[in-house]
């Protein structure tokens, strides 16, 4: 492994040179007292070495050369790992360049699923943080760009947030000359919107197609010069070319995102056509299976059918190809891609990967050279809790889905394709108010019991259901919305529109009489109820003079059709979608 940039010397791989802390748990950067000791790095930019291209003097090792004296030696400033107890055998430190063997208990290596698209490429990042040193050499490796107000100044550990993972078609790196358009200032050539819920129980992986027409808004960014200019926006072209084209940075891609779905990013993480080649090298490939044989002359792509497994410019190529899969559009490439990012997600949560230190340090180092993200993102410490919040989320309850779209109407023979209107909306809804793609167990176990105790009895059928609806705090023409969803999908036809409520409810409720108990269950199943929203009390009268109940939406609405007691709710009909924990085959 070179040396340039990283603190390495002789060859030595550094993932060879990190020890086990019985004391922590946690395997550190530690290195022989026979070996010469490269120096960690800090920011970009720092020379590692001296003018003369020799590494710097180590620090004279102590008198007695134990364990402890190393780790002194190689500690964080200001921390020191204190001399093991003699109480306990001494663990021995493997000899330099090679490793020693490792307790069957797993490592305590914080993992992240940073997934980016980088000319259809990502990042997986999965890093050991033993010592502070190390992390802040990581910081190094990565470059941030500003991005105003365009997203949040800083992490929020306790909320829900949402990354704009940007894979960009720049053709920077050795061997990738014959890739992307050429001379391209780095279009957003595959674009992931991830949310993640407030809870950590879910995320949803949302595509949007870069053949997708938008609007771009005005965009002020910083160049690179340290000049701030105003980029002008644009209306009617491609999702793509939100970012490069005019200076445009990922803050204008973010600011289109929000322009087109009503979903705020907090943070973005981009990479380029090198991150795909050196993660899948990193891990040792990644399985990958097709329906049928594969020869693609344009990417260079050669796969037999079935499985295989594919790493370097192979995965690039898996990733990158519009010819070998169903009808050669952008489209069907993204379901290949979110196929692939499954299956290495699934690699970089296996044990083979988790406890090998050499494939940790070999991640981190590849995917942190690959990354650029926002300022509020790019230090050593932001980057953990993020890191720590990820590994939080199930893969099998990580979603991948598409922006729905339709043709665009506007071009005779259609090349680029539209927001699909009557689906796209329930999507971004979901997305924005924190629900799951996929079920996810209830936790709040006294809410799941008066749910079951309230709804403990027949149910009326939903034609015989009569309700009125109010709104109480929710959007403009909730109310309606709502009415209008129960009366066509829910059969609930004996409803109306009662207009506004006298005040405004943080919590939807349903205002029933004890007569009409049957009917309230039937609602409450419909509309996902809790058994804390369900009011026993009095009744109103109709216009046929007949005794109706009373549904007040709440703050709490999110929208026609989703269910206020659950974490889930389906996604409207025809929209594809997947799930990290799915072993799927490309066709």
């Amino acid at each position: 492994m070179d040396a340039q940039g990283r603190g390495r010397a002789e060859d030595v791989d550094p993932a060879d040179q990190w020890v086990l802390n019985p004391r922590t748990g946690e395997y550190e950067l530690r290195l022989s007292s026979s070996a010469p000791r490269p120096a960690v790095p800090g920011p970009r930019g720092r020379a590692p070495h001296d003018t003369d291209g020799s590494s710097p003097a180590s620090p004279a090792s102590p008198a007695d050369g134990t364990t402890a004296g190393r780790a002194r030696r190689t500690a964080a400033p200001g921390r020191e790992v204190p001399p093991q107890r003699r109480r306990r055998p001494a663990v021995e430190e493997p000899a330099p360049g090679r490793r020693g063997r490792r307790p069957a208990k797993k490592s305590k290596g914080r993992k992240a699923l940073l997934w980016v698209g980088g000319g259809t490429a990502f990042v997986v990042l999965v890093a050991g943080v033993g010592g502070y040193a190390y992390l802040k050499h990581l910081e190094g490796n990565v470059s941030t760009t500003d991005i105003g107000d365009a997203g949040s100044s800083s992490f929020k550990k306790d909320e829900a947030f949402n990354i704009l993972i940007i894979g960009t078609d720049k053709r920077t790196g050795a061997g990738n000359e014959g890739y992307g358009d050429a001379g391209s200032a780095g279009h957003a050539d595959t674009t992931i919107l991830l949310h993640v819920s407030k809870d950590r129980s879910n995320a949803t992986a949302l595509s949007i197609p870069r053949d997708l027409i938008v609007d771009v808004p005005d965009c002020p960014t910083t160049q690179e010069d340290g000049v701030k200019t105003v980029v002008p926006g644009q209306t009617g072209i491609r999702f793509n070319r939100s970012l490069g084209e005019s200076g445009r940075d990922a803050g204008c891609t973010m600011r289109t995102v929000k322009e087109v779905t009503g979903i705020q990013p907090h943070h973005f993480m981009m990479a380029d056509f090198n991150a795909v080649k050196t993660l899948t090298t990193a891990v040792d490939g990644v399985d990958v299976c097709v329906e049928h044989a594969v020869d693609d002359p344009k990417s260079h792509l050669k796969l037999p059918a079935g499985e295989s497994k594919v790493e370097g410019e192979q995965a690039l190529a898996f990733v990158r190809t519009r010819h070998a899969f169903g009808n050669e559009g952008d489209l069907d490439r993204i379901k290949v891609q979110q196929q692939f990012l499954g299956s290495l997600m699934r690699k970089m949560s296996s044990g083979d990967t988790l406890t090998s230190p050499t494939k940790l340090v070999k991640l981190a180092e590849a995917a942190t050279e690959a990354l650029t993200v926002d300022s509020a993102i790019g230090t050593v410490g932001a980057l953990k809790d993020v890191a720590l919040e990820l590994k939080k989320v199930p893969p099998k309850n990580i979603t991948f889905a598409t922006v729905p779209v339709k043709d665009n109407p506007a071009e005779p023979t259609p090349v680029t394709v539209v927001v699909d209107e009557t689906k796209a909306p329930q999507v971004f809804d979901m997305v924005r108010n924190d629900i799951s793609f996929t079920e996810v167990k209830q936790r709040k176990k006294k809410e799941a019991a008066a749910v079951a105790a309230r709804l403990e009895g027949e149910k009326a059928d939903p034609s015989e259901v009569r309700v009125r609806v109010m709104n109480g705090g929710a959007a403009a023409g909730s109310a309606q919305e709502e009415l209008q969803y129960l009366q066509t999908r829910a059969g609930v036809t004996k409803s109306e529109n009662a207009g506004n409520a006298d005040t405004e409810l943080a919590r939807t409720t349903l205002e029933y009489a004890p007569d009409q108990a049957d009917q309230a269950r039937a609602l409450a199943e419909i509309l996902g109820l809790s058994g804390a929203a369900m009011k026993p009390g009095e009744s109103v009268t109709n216009a046929q003079g007949l005794p109706t109940m009373t549904l007040t939406l709440g703050k709490d609405f999110k929208g026609p059709g989703i269910k206020l007691d659950a974490a889930s709710a389906e996604a409207p009909e025809g929209v594809q979608k997947s799930t990290a924990d799915q072993v799927q085959c490309a066709s």
